[in-house]
């Protein structure tokens, strides 16, 4: 059922870079025709890209916090603590906060005893989540809608602050109907993981 769905919140990190998509690109090309246009620029400053936490519901796009260094399970309840709180905010008009699901992966610092206690200590209900199930998650859609946009760019963002602004900025015009489409698509999702007998998908 999709009205199962519309409760949930879906969260995930992702790699932002400042040049271009994940990996290298390489090509091979003769002599004759090399050109400089073939070269990608560098970034003359600091990293080359930035990781960025955020979450959708039923309602559209929820809050993204750029993770500063290595995150570890106190810097993500202090997210949880205010950015999850501000997308819970926005659900309530619909449920009680007791009927809200909060959708994360198995990673180390989610499952934490000190992570697991502030659940606990908060009342957010946790969906349980098959290991190794990223492609499961509607929000890896949602992540590469943001990167098709920010290729869109002409010049490179000159900090990584700035980076995050023109994430943020293109996170905020994702339309809540492109969410709703995710979301909707679950059921059918999972049917074709069963089919698959838990392999892969065209989703």
């Amino acid at each position: 059922m999709v009205e199962d769905w519309k409760r949930v919140i879906w969260s995930d990190k992702t790699k932002i870079n400042f040049i271009g998509p994940d990996g290298r690109q390489s090509c091979w090309v003769k002599a004759a025709s090399f050109s400089s246009k073939l070269v990608k620029p560098t970034v003359k400053f600091g990293s080359s890209s930035i990781m960025i936490w955020g979450c959708m519901m039923w309602e559209g796009v929820g809050t993204m916090h750029m993770v500063i260094g290595r995150m570890d399970s106190d810097q993500y309840i202090e997210i949880l603590e205010d950015k999850l709180a501000k997308t819970m905010s926005e659900m309530h008009h619909r449920y009680s906060y007791t009927d809200i699901i909060f959708q994360q992966d198995n990673n180390p610092k989610h499952t934490a005893k000190k992570t697991k206690k502030w659940f606990k200590d908060n009342n957010i209900n946790i969906m349980k989540w098959p290991a190794q199930s990223p492609d499961l998650n509607p929000i890896e859609h949602l992540w590469q809608e943001l990167k098709k946009r920010l290729a869109k760019y002409t010049t490179i963002a000159k900090s990584e602050s700035k980076l995050f602004k023109h994430c943020e900025a293109e996170w905020a015009a994702i339309a809540p109907e492109t969410c709703q489409n995710l979301i909707a698509s679950m059921p059918r999702h999972l049917q074709a993981v069963i089919k698959a007998k838990g392999g892969n998908t065209k989703y």
